[in-house]
């Protein structure tokens, strides 16, 4: 279908007979912007006579950047040097006069054929290149090191520029990513909430920090207060435009089984599952993995990782297994060296990268990296094979409030 911009009916309905395909007459420029956010395989917007010529070329600039797929077919009843010259900057593929319908309806068929090769041509783009992996990384206890561990697995995945990584910083009241990273975002995740709906990936570009080669980061809100404005929709529609802009999505969390938190793990190919060697911290652990299989995650997705594994406690790793009821796949020992990276904002494993905590989260790349090529079939996510498991998640959250999600 076509757009025509015409406030004036009667040249309207003219110039919708000279187009000869379906058209949709609209009145106002906030009315195409909708309408092609709404469908997307919209390529030909007309501009009739009587629009005000500033504003059709500020819509052609518009298109321009947010839809270049979509032709700009440009009407003037005067076209001289300086109309062509301003249409030409804006973007419009054409410029006809509305008395010579002829030209107008050949202007339109030139200017589909274009937009159908250009929407080919990034179609077989995209599909050319494998959709990115999500790696989510969470306990239900704080204080387990999840930034610590995800920034530096994040950094490890790019390893200096072999692969494209963004981290996301999940954890809205409270995240410590742009900390640990020493970033000053221009934008955060309260950005992003105000594009659902029509998140692409010229928006994503405009909200992330860029950290180091292969490493881009989108922070948290910097007011604690602004949790509130970000839909858990948000996220999902976020992780779905990352993926193919990026190899690996790295998603750090809050200690909670949030709704966002919930939509990450939907969104998930693996979940790094962290605890540390005390009892409260195993605890949590334990009824997280419950609730994981309750909520029907595939077992296969979990990489259950012992955090700061060497400290003396009198726990030895058989008994946490026999706790947890379920094998520990990685062990990160403890160390100062952690702390002060934390302190310098930059990661351990860019520090030190023959550090023993290094080497093991060079582990857990590689694990990672095993993991989802694994769960990986025909491009799909693990979690995507085993049926609609974004409904229940949805529906369990209510035992999980009641404290009933044992």
């Amino acid at each position: 279908m076509t757009l025509l911009l015409e406030p004036d009916s009667s040249v309207a309905e003219v110039v919708a007979f000279a187009v000869g395909t379906d058209v949709a007459v609209l009145d106002v420029t906030p009315e195409v912007v909708r309408r092609l956010e709404h469908d997307p395989e919209e390529l030909l917007v007309v501009v009739g006579p009587t629009v005000d010529l500033q504003l059709a070329l500020e819509l052609a600039e518009t298109l321009q950047v947010s839809r270049p797929h979509v032709g700009v077919v440009l009407m003037r009843s005067r076209i001289d040097v300086a109309v062509l010259g301003q249409a030409l900057r804006a973007g419009v593929r054409e410029v006809v006069t509305p008395d010579d319908l002829a030209a107008l309806g050949a202007a339109c068929s030139r200017s589909m054929e274009i937009s159908r090769r250009q929407a080919g041509a990034a179609g077989a783009s995209a599909q050319s290149r494998p959709e990115g992996r999500v790696v989510t990384v969470f306990s239900a206890k704080g204080g387990c090191g999840k930034t610590t561990v995800a920034t530096n697995l994040a950094t490890a995945l790019a390893g200096g520029g072999a692969h494209s990584v963004c981290l996301i910083d999940l954890d809205l009241a409270f995240g410590d990513v742009g900390i640990a990273l020493q970033l000053v975002p221009t934008r955060t995740m309260t950005d992003a909430a105000a594009m659902l709906g029509s998140i692409d990936e010229q928006g994503v570009r405009s909200l992330v920090t860029p950290h180091s080669r292969g490493l881009d980061a989108l922070l948290a809100p910097l007011e604690p207060g602004e949790i509130e404005r970000i839909d858990a929709k948000v996220v999902g529609e976020l992780v779905r435009v990352l993926r193919r802009m990026y190899d690996f999505v790295v998603i750090d969390t809050p200690p909670a089984f949030s709704d966002h938190v919930l939509a990450a793990f939907d969104a998930s190919d693996c979940i790094v599952l962290l605890a540390t060697l005390d009892v409260p911290a195993l605890k949590n652990l334990r009824l997280t993995l419950e609730m994981l299989d309750l909520l029907g995650y595939p077992r296969s997705s979990w990489l259950v990782t012992l955090n700061r594994s060497d400290s003396k406690v009198g726990l030895t790793l058989d008994e946490v297994e026999r706790t947890l009821k379920s094998p520990v796949a990685l062990q990160i020992p403890s160390s100062r060296s952690v702390s002060a990276s934390i302190n310098r904002g930059v990661p351990l494993v860019l520090d030190e990268p023959g550090h023993p905590v290094s080497q093991a989260v060079r582990r857990m790349a590689e694990m990672v990296v095993d993991r989802v090529g694994r769960a990986q079939v025909n491009g799909a996510p693990a979690n995507e094979r085993t049926g609609p498991l974004h409904l229940k998640p949805r529906r369990s959250l209510a035992l999980l409030r009641r404290g009933g999600g044992r």
